[in-house]
């Protein structure tokens, strides 16, 4: 009798331990993939790299102007980001630099960005990068720029 019992009770451990390593093996494939995790899984999807050459996807905000920072976009929501574009909406600030860029004033502009023509990144060659960004104000719009200005993109 007394083996029977260290027997059941060992099973039970056995069981029990199994479960939980199962839970757990089940918990984290349901839980959401970490930033490493998102980063491996979006690397097929093109990159935007900023100022300080990090890759980036779907940043809230980025230099535009990385020597002075005298323009920047602001509060991006991304309604895409694909192989071939992404688009955003959000607000482009820019410094009016009058008289001179350190005594200007910063204005804040509506602006839709797209991002396309992805290339192949120069640190690392086998991941893409968007390479060119489109700005177009569909209301008011800093004094000096076009409806809609193009930029190409560092690499």
């Amino acid at each position: 009798m007394r083996h029977t019992t260290r027997t059941v009770v060992m099973l039970c451990a056995a069981l029990g331990l199994t479960a939980t390593v199962g839970s757990a093996t089940a918990a984290s494939a349901a839980s959401p993939p970490t930033g490493r995790e998102a980063a491996v899984r979006q690397a097929t999807a093109p990159v935007l790299v900023d100022c300080f050459g990090h890759a980036q996807v779907r940043p809230g905000d980025f230099i535009l102007a990385c020597g002075d920072g005298n323009s920047r976009l602001v509060s991006l929501h991304w309604d895409s980001w694909g192989a071939e574009s992404a688009h955003a909406r959000g607000v482009n600030v820019v410094n009016d630099c009058d008289p001179y860029c350190a005594a200007g004033a910063f204005h804040r502009y509506a602006v839709v960005v797209k991002l396309d023509r992805p290339q192949p990144w120069k640190k690392n060659p086998r991941m893409q990068h968007y390479s060119r960004i489109t700005l177009t104000y569909p209301g008011d719009r800093p004094q000096q720029f076009g409806r809609v200005v193009t930029y190409p993109l560092w690499n």
